[in-house]
């Protein structure tokens, strides 16, 4: 029995990292309420986060988010809809947006991420 307590802080070092990690690997994107129904819908998937909805005006998609930020490793896009020419995307919150990750768009559209901090 001994053997087995002797083991115990590794087996929660280890767990505890493997937690902090799992953590760390996904985005931190939060939406803000400015766009009503129109708001914007963040999918986590294994190998990286979709976002979909938000409000299309003409050829435009705008989405609205109060934190927007792209972690080492993650990867994150929009979806394309159908006729869009443009996606504007813009942060709300008083933080300045760090993208060390993959921000893209699935589809030709542009891309426009727009913070004031």
């Amino acid at each position: 029995m001994l053997f087995w307590y002797s083991k115990l802080p590794i087996l929660l070092i280890s767990s505890t990292a493997w937690a902090v990690f799992q953590t760390a690997a996904h985005s931190q994107i939060i939406r803000d309420q400015t766009l009503g129904i129109e708001h914007s819908i963040v999918t986590p998937q294994e190998f990286r986060d979709l976002i979909e909805g938000g409000a299309i005006r003409g050829s435009n998609l705008f989405h609205s988010f109060l934190e927007f930020n792209v972690n080492e490793g993650q990867n994150v896009y929009f979806a394309n809809p159908d006729g869009i020419a443009n996606i504007l995307t813009r942060v709300t919150g008083g933080s300045r947006s760090q993208i060390f990750g993959t921000l893209g768009v699935d589809g030709p559209a542009n891309l426009y991420l727009i913070n004031p901090n």
